[in-house]
């Protein structure tokens, strides 16, 4: 729960156009450096451990307070959907 609550805190810092985007970098990232972590044996620099809560975290350290009110539980609906997308789970029809 703990990289879903980062991942939508940090949509919250662009606006809600801007969030599935984020999201699915998010999680590219937090993807290549779990890859990096796992080949090199160390931290990513920039991204971490490769978990969504290090590379959430990254994105909140280099950007200011959120953009947008407050509306957790609707960032927290595009982290989940890119995160279903990416797994090939969710589809629009």
């Amino acid at each position: 729960m703990s990289d879903l609550h980062h991942a939508a805190r940090a949509v919250q810092t662009v606006h809600m156009g801007a969030g599935a985007a984020l999201s699915q970098q998010l999680l590219w990232h937090a993807h290549v450096a779990d890859k990096y972590v796992k080949r090199l044996h160390r931290l990513h620099p920039a991204w971490g451990d490769g978990s969504l809560r290090a590379a959430a975290l990254a994105h909140l350290k280099h950007h200011g307070p959120l953009k947008q009110p407050p509306d957790y539980c609707l960032s927290m609906a595009v982290v989940l959907t890119a995160l279903a997308r990416r797994r090939g789970k969710f589809t629009l029809t």
